[in-house]
């Protein structure tokens, strides 16, 4: 899966959130990060839910818009052979994997064992070393599985830690159905933290219960400085019956703003192009500030 990377972000220690142990003041809820690194991941997670064919042209005006907006890193599409990887070398600046912490899940969603998935993940890893692209890697189900229920942080953590051993410089924590609450979320990231550094993890939440920015809320106090958004709050989870989409990259904007965390985002630019997607798939829009501000 190819992402645009519209800037030059720092990465990892650069934001003041070092790698390594972890420390008692994260594991705690210690400061803030003074940046945030956002990931939108709405022309690619957010439209691949979409029950319509979204035409191209709409997908590029929506990629365009968002660069605009001064996010530094958007993903634009998703492919499931690593046989594409070298096409995408031109365009993209990383492509993605990804897994998850529940069998059921992986059998479901890619019809193999989570071992025999790292196992094809070696592929990919070879193919975008031989391209020179880095490679990020998801891990869905952190916090709960549609199939399996409650999933155990140890699982999460060994997941997490086969990824980030394999080459991928960043994992992102996926509550692909929006279960978790704070209190699991600290729970999950404290034994996550113990097997990949704090500065090469992400989280990914969607908002099913409305607990999304709290839970993100908790992984920042932990020392995490990378957050995945969908603008508009587009997506969800084909899997999973009544999952919501991905927290709204205006929502988060929004609160970082308020805690005065730099983002580097236009807020304003960002509320325009949510309003451009929602009409053109004439939806509402799942951001709460856009509807506090009579939008859609």
């Amino acid at each position: 899966m190819p992402r645009c990377d519209t800037g030059c972000a720092p990465r990892d220690g650069a934001w003041g959130q070092g790698q390594g142990q972890v420390s008692s003041a994260a594991a705690a809820g210690g400061p803030y990060p003074k940046r945030v690194k956002v990931v939108e991941v709405g022309p690619r997670d957010g439209l691949q839910n979409e029950k319509n064919l979204v035409p191209t042209p709409v997908k590029i005006n929506l990629i365009n818009m968002l660069s605009e907006t001064g996010l530094q890193v958007i993903e634009a599409t998703s492919f499931v052979s690593p046989k594409w990887v070298p096409q995408v070398a031109a365009g993209a600046k990383e492509v993605s994997i990804f897994g998850a912490a529940s069998e059921l899940f992986t059998q479901k969603n890619i019809n193999c064992s989570i071992e025999e998935s790292l196992e094809r993940f070696e592929e990919v890893m070879r193919a975008a070393k031989e391209a020179s692209i880095p490679v990020r890697g998801y891990v869905s189900c952190v916090l709960g599985c549609p199939y399996e229920g409650k999933i155990s942080a140890a699982k999460v953590a060994e997941v997490s830690k086969k990824m980030y051993s394999m080459g991928c410089y960043e994992i992102s924590l996926g509550d692909t159905i929006g279960v978790g609450t704070p209190g699991s979320m600290r729970e999950m990231l404290a034994a996550v933290m113990k097997e990949v550094p704090v500065g090469a993890l992400a989280v990914h939440c969607h908002d099913t219960y409305g607990q999304a920015l709290a839970n993100i809320l908790v992984a920042l106090q932990m020392g995490v400085s990378v957050v995945d958004a969908s603008v508009a709050g587009l997506g969800g989870c084909p899997y999973a019956q009544g999952a919501s989409g991905n927290v709204a990259t205006e929502d988060l904007v929004y609160m970082l703003n308020g805690l005065g965390i730099h983002t580097g985002v236009d807020l304003q630019k960002l509320m325009d192009t949510g309003t451009f997607i929602c009409n053109a798939l004439n939806r509402k829009t799942n951001s709460k500030v856009s509807q506090a501000s009579c939008r859609l």
